[in-house]
């Protein structure tokens, strides 16, 4: 248990958090959410005692395993899979002291280093710890390359590797999902999930969010709130709460109007009823948090193309890759890419990092040249390009305005900061240096110079990296309004589940359309990770008499009709869970619910989570049965 008892907090002259009283219990999933400056890191610095609180105290177990992850990995010799083992420092000087009883030659050091070893199960470590690598993304011959090979996104994700192996009661996680592909965020849910201590998490993801956390703390003006259940949970209870502040009617009226709009835009325009019911789904977790969204500090729109042609850009048979660096040949990436875009689609781009998918994106744009096939634009296509690198490559020393200026030579200083303004650069905030800005004020200006030239195709890589969960929301819906075509590269399921209608999978050197949503997409990286691990597994060669044999087929028989009747059993719970669900949800979607107390609201939050979490947990098992009765 962590107890805050009149906790303040500050830093240097501001005050961060005041007179916070709270209490975490033991094996809660935490999620910490404000918007940008609200305190969140520094509550996580507090916590490590690299903060001293301003007043008040915090209260924490006196042998308390703490883990976090580092921000800084220096250039190491190390090989990353040690790298990584040395998260468990015990199991680390453990393996020192046993190293160095060896070297000495003494026997009885050696057995005692040996004995403790064992105790820590520290000869299945650097098995746990390629697990954990493979898990976040790193290939098998990855493993033994020194650190210092790493870039810094892979450095990043080694150090969330050392954090998980270490041993720990407490784990703190600060926006764990950056630089982590979809594949490597879904695996890292399903780990967070299984985790037996005290978990906290600062992320701008909200379907992480969702799919990880039991409890919400959230940070606004000084204070702390604290709520029962996932992120979707707590926007409800706090648009209740708002509505109750009586947050300005008018607004509400107007933004649920503008919820409703999607609804009705997505209904008709949705060509795949699995990706229409996938939007309808996300846009359900939206119902009833109006209030919330009309407090957000602003919102932004890309406006309308002069044009949008119906054949827009096609690639046909196209090799992509890059010149290798001797200077002798290519390396291909992509091989054989069939892709075109056509007026008013909406494709979100799926696969791990590194399998193609800014390749296939800079080829699309035009940056890289096919080394193969052809690549055909239509003469009015207009492409707004956002890359991983437009936020650093904003010039150093200038304004936001001079920025414009340099992109639309010759037009009214005052239009210009009209439209700086309408993506909250108002007032002096134009003349400012981006020297000073923050990565999501950066990425903010990057997207208003796109969305000055009104382009009708828009092709974004990883937008969301430095947004925090607001100006996510806010780049959803202006690009749920966008009236042209999209192509979109996103580790945020929330933003491609709300913007995108169909998904291609990049992997293999291949470009293929997937046949599904991204709820569908989960579930086949689960069937693919079983599927490899029954593959890995030798089958045993037939041992002992054939009585034997006879008894171990017959005990098969037996394990095989116990599976069929769990998975009956399951399929009838499930069946009763989606009943329940759907009258919960009914109870959710009416007005006169949000009309009672606080405390019934949150019970039937906290109902809907627990039925969905038992939904979630049955279909993996139910999974796995079926393939075992299939193999």
């Amino acid at each position: 248990m962590i107890a805050f008892r009149h906790f303040a907090l500050r830093r240097g002259s501001r005050l961060l958090l005041s007179d916070i009283d709270l209490v975490i219990q033991s094996g809660w999933r935490l999620g910490v959410i404000g918007r940008n400056g609200c305190g969140k890191s520094s509550l996580f610095a507090a916590l490590q005692g690299q903060l001293e609180s301003d007043a008040g105290e915090l209260d924490m177990p006196g042998k308390l395993r703490l883990a976090s992850v580092a921000q800084e990995t220096p250039a190491l010799p190390d090989l990353a899979i040690d790298y990584v083992m040395g998260g468990d420092e015990e199991l680390a000087a453990a393996l020192r002291d046993e190293a160095d009883a060896q070297a000495r030659g003494d026997t009885e050091a050696m057995a005692k280093a040996h004995h403790r070893i064992e105790e820590l199960h520290g000869y299945d470590a650097r098995a746990r710890a390629g697990r954990l690598m493979h898990g976040l993304g790193f290939a098998p011959e990855t493993h033994e390359r020194a650190v210092k090979e790493f870039s810094g996104g892979w450095r990043g994700r080694l150090n969330l590797a050392r954090a998980l192996m270490c041993p720990s009661d407490l784990l703190l996680l600060d926006e764990p999902t950056n630089h982590l592909d979809l594949d490597a965020v879904l695996w890292l849910e399903e780990w967070l999930r299984r985790y037996q201590g005290t978990l906290m998490i600062i992320s701008h993801d909200r379907e992480f969010l969702d799919g990880v956390i039991t409890h919400t703390l959230h940070l606004n003006q000084g204070q702390a709130k604290l709520y029962t259940g996932n992120y979707s949970a707590f926007e409800r209870l706090r648009a209740e709460q708002l509505r109750q502040q009586q947050i300005s009617f008018e607004r509400e009226q107007a933004e649920r109007a503008h919820l409703q709009s999607f609804i009705d835009r997505f209904k008709a325009k949705a060509s795949k009823a699995k990706q229409a019911q996938s939007r309808m789904k996300r846009l359900e977790k939206l119902a009833g948090t109006e209030a919330v969204r009309a407090e957000r500090a602003f919102s932004f729109s890309f406006p309308q193309p002069d044009r949008v042609p119906d054949a827009m850009l096609q690639l046909g048979e196209v090799r992509a890759g890059y010149p290798l660096e001797s200077g002798d040949g290519y390396s291909t990436v992509l091989a054989d890419v069939g892709f075109s875009i056509e007026a008013g689609e909406r494709i979100g781009l799926l696969g791990p990092n590194g399998a193609g998918k800014s390749t296939l994106v800079k080829t699309l744009v035009g940056e890289l040249e096919p080394l193969a096939g052809e690549r055909k634009v239509h003469k009015d296509l207009k492409i707004g390009y956002f890359a991983q690198h437009t936020v650093e490559s904003l010039r150093a020393g200038s304004s936001p305005l001079d920025h414009l200026q340099a992109r639309a030579p010759g037009v009214a200083n005052q239009v210009l900061r009209d439209f700086l303004g309408t993506w909250n650069f108002a007032g002096d905030r134009a003349f400012e240096s981006v020297d000073g800005f923050s990565g999501g004020e950066r990425a903010r200006l990057a997207l208003a110079l796109i969305a000055w030239d009104k382009p009708n195709l828009l092709l974004l890589d990883e937008p969301t990296n430095h947004l925090d969960l607001e100006m996510r929301e806010a780049l959803a819906d202006a690009l749920a309004d966008f009236d042209g075509a999209l192509v979109l590269v996103s580790h945020d399921r929330h933003l491609l589940g709300m913007v995108c209608d169909s998904f291609w999978r990049v992997a293999d050197t291949r470009v293929e359309p997937f046949d599904g949503d991204l709820d569908d997409y989960a579930r086949w990286l689960r069937a693919r990770g079983s599927q490899a691990k029954k593959a890995d597994a030798k089958p045993a060669a037939p041992v002992g008499s054939p009585e034997e044999r006879r008894r171990k087929a017959a005990a098969q028989r037996e394990q095989e009709k116990a599976s069929r009747s769990r998975v009956k059993k399951i399929e009838t719970r499930m069946a009763t869970i989606d009943a329940e669900l759907g009258k919960l949800e009914a109870k959710l979607a009416d007005p006169a619910t949000y009309n009672g107390s606080t405390a019934e609201l949150m019970k039937l939050g906290q109902q809907q989570a627990d039925l969905r979490k038992e939904k979630e947990s049955l279909e993996a098992e139910w999974l796995e049965l079926y393939e075992q009765l299939e193999a």
